[in-house]
């Protein structure tokens, strides 16, 4: 026959020790309603909202930019070629504060789906701001075309072709720009043409047809948010070398719009 030892009994110390957790664990019970009443009640502020990264902007519209773009959603669509017939000729360089800009003269021009759209200006987000499935870059580039309305009262069109870049090998095209960029904000400084081309990014001549990216439509990032804006993300994803981004970075600083909700938008 085997004896089992009896479990020794509890201390006067163990016993004062279970008491007081219970006392903890009902007050708690307690106040849990009125805890969550108080949570429920509280509306967050907009300094709050804007810690939210991935709160969408609901007062401008539906049709809002960046978004965080699935690559495994996309749709096949026909017409989703652009058409470059550009020169090249970027002429001044703006340091605008938060904002390096590289400003076209006229004459380089984009064609989409019968409209024809007029190269404007480069400029940089650091970070990125559109995110391709879930993933974020450390630098995106907007080349920025508009269509000008013939009416001053209409709104005008934009197509705005983005580039993300990777950390990795330097960039001809930013080398060719990066020690001209103004020193100060908002000044602006003139270059010789040539001294910047843009078909280095475009891997092309003076006219070719491009296929390689995810379009949707959507607005701008900055102020007025204008949402008449034809998205062309590059889907080749670009280099730039790690000083390259940080020298950047440091005349803008973190200037990326959150991604905002896509609300049944399809992706090209």
């Amino acid at each position: 026959m085997a004896y089992h030892q009896a479990d020794p009994m509890p201390t006067l110390e163990d016993t004062t020790k279970l008491m007081r957790f219970q006392r903890k664990l009902i007050y708690l019970i307690l106040c849990l309603p009125f805890i969550l009443s108080a949570c429920s009640m509280h509306k967050l502020t907009s300094d709050e909202q804007n810690e939210l990264y991935t709160l969408p902007g609901l007062n401008h519209g539906l049709l809002q930019s960046p978004i965080n773009i699935l690559s495994f959603k996309e749709e096949t669509a026909k017409n989703h070629k652009i058409t470059l017939h550009f020169q090249d000729n970027i002429e001044t360089i703006s340091n605008i504060g938060d904002v390096v800009q590289l400003n076209f003269s006229e004459g380089s021009v984009i064609s989409f789906r019968g409209l024809t759209y007029n190269f404007k200006q480069i400029h940089f987000h650091t970070p990125s701001e559109h995110f391709i499935d879930g993933i974020t870059f450390p630098m995106e580039m907007h080349v920025v075309t508009n269509k000008p309305s013939k009416n001053k009262n209409n709104i005008p069109r934009y197509l705005v072709i983005a580039f993300l870049f990777k950390m990795g090998e330097a960039s001809q095209f930013i080398d060719d720009f990066l020690n001209l960029i103004p020193s100060t904000g908002n000044s602006v400084t003139s270059i010789k043409p040539g001294t910047v081309k843009l078909r280095d990014l475009f891997y092309g001549t003076e006219q070719r047809e491009i296929e390689n990216f995810y379009h949707y439509r959507g607005s701008l990032t900055t102020p007025p948010y204008t949402e008449t804006v034809e998205w062309f993300v590059f889907k080749n994803i670009l280099e730039a070398s790690p000083e390259q981004i940080k020298s950047i970075n440091l005349i803008k600083g973190d200037n990326a719009r959150r991604i905002q909700g896509t609300f049944g938008r399809s992706i090209h």
